[in-house]
């Protein structure tokens, strides 16, 4: 029985697929796939829980919110096919982590140099808002996630306070020492955890793209002090 931390998260990802403990989030993630988007229609789309992406051996996590449902609920992979996808992909295929700037299909042959993508919550909400119910339902799954990725996981990057308040349970879930009071959210804060660097970015969402609040640069430098705590090679990105 191969029990390598390739194989848990291949079958933890089977699992989270096949997940249907949200009612609510079930009827909309599969209601989106029947009635698709005029720009999809000719698409078949994924209509369940997305799985994390990324390597099996990651030193750095980036921590978002959930799939949107005409990108990750249509590919079936994380930030993938939706603009917030595409900046966060840029960002690091500038900084030598990514093999390709843009994420269109989960068979376009992206690959991510230790670094693995997941969510809180791995379903596509209404209004991309989940419910606190829904986001505590679903942390099991990151901190099963947390404990497969744990011997070789040296960083974190959560997007956005949602992501943040909700990622700080499955740390103390899984082990690492979370201050109390917990740390409050902030773009570019930066909390130890017991070997584990922990920071905080805006959320890649085009909310905060398209008026200036999370600028390419901006994004780029936390996920570079990021990588460079985990230990991971980055090359030079100005501008």
């Amino acid at each position: 029985m191969d029990t390598s931390p390739r194989a848990g998260l291949a079958a933890l990802d089977a699992r989270i697929a096949g997940c249907r403990a949200c009612p609510r989030l079930v009827d909309w993630r599969e209601e989106v796939a029947r009635t698709k988007r005029a720009a999809f229609a000719d698409w078949t789309y994924w209509g369940r829980p997305v799985p994390g992406f990324g390597p099996p051996d990651a030193r750095l996590l980036i921590i978002g919110l959930a799939p949107a449902a005409h990108g990750g609920n249509r590919t079936g992979r994380m930030f993938t096919g939706d603009r917030s996808g595409d900046v966060l992909y840029e960002a690091l295929y500038d900084l030598g982590l990514a093999s390709r700037p843009t994420s269109v299909s989960a068979d376009d042959g992206l690959e991510l140099y230790g670094v693995r993508v997941t969510s809180p919550v791995h379903c596509a909400p209404p209004a991309n808002k989940p419910t606190p119910e829904e986001r505590d339902t679903c942390r099991p799954w990151l901190v099963q996630e947390l404990n497969l990725l744990r011997p070789t996981l040296r960083a974190v990057v959560v997007l956005g306070a949602f992501g943040w308040q909700a990622a700080l349970p499955a740390f103390t879930a899984a082990g690492w020492h979370v201050p109390r009071p917990r740390p409050p959210f902030a773009h570019g804060t930066h909390v130890p955890l017991d070997g584990l660097e922990l920071f905080g970015c805006f959320h890649v969402s085009q909310r905060n793209t398209f008026t200036g609040r999370l600028s390419p640069v901006m994004l780029r430098d936390v996920l570079r002090t990021a990588a460079k705590s985990a230990g991971l090679p980055t090359r030079s990105q100005d501008g």
